[in-house]
Order: structure tokens, then C-alpha cells, then sequence
């Protein structure tokens, strides 16, 4: 009997915790750096991981750069050598809190948060406020958001033969689902 309870207590346990952070190793990026009348300059990364800490709101994720996979391999070799430096950077991350989080209150329809952090990528890190949108589903947690990052504030050179043709804004996508 004492055995039953403790097994029960032990797996009770095991389960509340499991609940407490949720992740994904699948989750995607797309950035966009494209300039109207010019090739698309695109690149999608769909194994980007990132965690949640559901009691306090806390988030983190790691995008490996040699990840992002472009149309052209050209420039997927321009992108790796040239502009983000993979050799020498070979991450970005960003580590900070969803304002106001309960995820009791996450419901099935997408609500927004506005999350704030750290954004670290090619040795500079910056502070950002991002709007991302959150939803339950029978899945896991869904996290939506579609920002805005300069180049600039990442010493990221773009060079001046293709620079009429890549934009210094990057669009950049967030599609998670954490479980």
C-alpha cells in the first residue's frame, strides 16, 4: 500500500512538473529581406527550439543560422559566409518574459501579448518588444508573431553591390507549437 502511494505521489509529481515548461524542437522562422522588383530574398528555418515556463511567462529560443534554408544555395552560401557569419556565429537567441501571462486565461482563439527580451544574434544582443499572438489547441500551445529586425543593430553588412537589393529591415515570422 505505502508503495501505491508513493508511486502515485512520485508520478503526480512527475506529471505537475512536465506541465510547468512546455517545448518545441520544430518550431519555425521565416525572415524576409526582400526588395520590390528584385529576387526574393527569403530563408526558412523549421527546427528552431524554444521553451516556455507556463507558471511565470518566461521564454527562451535558440535558432542554429546554418539552419535557415533558402530557394537559391547561392545564397544560402552568401547568407552562411558573408552577412551572418555562421562559422563564427553559429546561433541566435533570445531569452525574456510574456507581460502579463496566465495560461490558465490562454484560450482558443488567438489573444495577444506583448513579449519582452533579449535578441541575440551575430555577437550583439538588443532589447525588443515584440507582439505575439497565443492560442490553445488540442495540440499544444500555439505562438503567432511577425516583427521587424534592422541589421544595423546587429553589425550585420550588407554589401554595397546588393545593397539596392536586400532590405535592411529583415521581416522576420515566429510559427510555434509548444506541447
Amino acid at each position: 500500500m505505502k508503495k501505491k502511494i508513493l508511486y502515485t505521489l512520485l508520478l503526480t509529481s512527475i506529471i505537475g512538473y512536465s506541465q510547468i515548461k512546455l517545448i518545441t524542437k520544430n518550431g519555425k522562422v521565416t525572415f524576409e529581406a526582400s526588395v520590390p522588383a528584385f529576387e526574393e530574398v527569403k530563408a526558412k528555418n523549421e527546427s528552431v527550439t524554444c521553451v516556455l515556463n507556463t507558471e511565470n511567462g518566461e521564454i527562451a529560443a535558440l535558432a542554429l543560422t546554418k539552419g535557415f534554408r533558402f530557394k537559391i544555395a547561392l545564397m544560402e552560401e552568401h547568407f552562411n559566409e558573408n552577412y551572418i557569419e555562421s562559422d563564427k556565429y553559429p546561433k541566435a537567441t533570445f531569452k525574456g518574459k510574456i507581460e502579463n501571462f496566465d495560461y490558465t486565461k490562454v484560450g482558443a482563439t488567438f489573444k495577444e501579448y506583448t513579449i519582452k527580451g533579449k535578441l541575440e544574434m551575430h555577437g550583439k544582443t538588443k532589447d525588443i518588444s515584440i507582439i505575439a499572438k497565443l492560442k490553445k489547441t488540442e495540440a499544444g500551445l500555439e505562438i503567432d508573431s511577425n516583427f521587424l529586425v534592422n541589421t544595423d543593430d546587429f553589425d550585420i553588412e550588407i554589401p554595397s553591390v546588393v545593397s539596392k537589393k536586400v532590405s535592411k529591415k529583415v521581416n522576420v515570422i515566429l510559427d510555434f507549437l509548444l506541447k
